[in-house]
């Protein structure tokens, strides 16, 4: 079992950074893939980025490639999303997931969900 607190949104104007964490607790035990998602209203959930807490590979949407960058602190047990240069197309509430299955950026794959937190990106 897995427990995901996420927090650090906000509204921000273009170009601007903004800084998202996602507190894990429960199951440390076990590896597995931990990831961003986000969603506006009326669209499905798409994937922003992901990596595997048993070190490895990072994965992004081509979207946010060169811009956004996923990170892991295991002594804070935290999950980061480090979002620069924002766009007002990034504008969403943003999730923190977990999963077993794989580490690619589908909702299929996480079975854990924080609670979102809002991004607002203003031009």
């Amino acid at each position: 079992q897995v427990t995901l607190v996420d927090s650090g949104g906000g509204s921000v104007q273009a170009g601007g950074s903004l800084r998202l964490s996602c507190a894990r607790f429960g199951d440390r035990s076990s590896n597995y893939c931990m990831g961003w998602f986000r969603q506006v209203p009326g669209k499905e959930r798409e994937g922003v980025a992901a990596l595997y807490t048993g070190g490895g590979s990072t994965y992004y949407a081509d979207s946010v490639k060169g811009r956004f960058t996923v990170s892991l602190d295991t002594a804070k047990n935290t999950l980061y999303l480090q979002m620069n240069s924002l766009k007002p197309e990034d504008t969403a509430m943003y999730y923190c997931a977990a999963g077993f299955r794989s580490c690619a950026l589908a909702t299929v794959n996480y079975r854990y969900w924080g609670q979102g937190t809002q991004v607002t990106v203003s031009s």
